[in-house]
């Protein structure tokens, strides 16, 4: 069960390796494996937007470090 007012939210995260559909992302200095079969020319250094271990879409470095740094913005003022 969600909380109220809770939402999901896609993540900016670096590519760091692909062998085919599957490849691994970081993102705040964790990595997981994901899917890139939305977004086949992703490379090794670009950003992607993440959402239930699947890339959606390609997004520029300077995208990224925006919702980056507004993601950070909004779970401080959270806790």
């Amino acid at each position: 069960m969600e909380e109220e007012g809770s939402m999901c939210i896609g993540m900016p995260c670096r590519v760091i390796a692909r062998v085919g559909e599957l490849g691994t992302v970081e993102y705040c200095g964790n990595s997981r494996e994901i899917n890139f079969a939305l977004v086949p020319q992703a490379g090794n250094g670009e950003w992607v937007l993440v959402h239930a271990g699947l890339a959606l879409q390609l997004i520029g470095e300077d995208e990224a470090e925006q919702l980056l740094a507004l993601l950070e913005e909004f779970y401080a003022e959270r806790d």
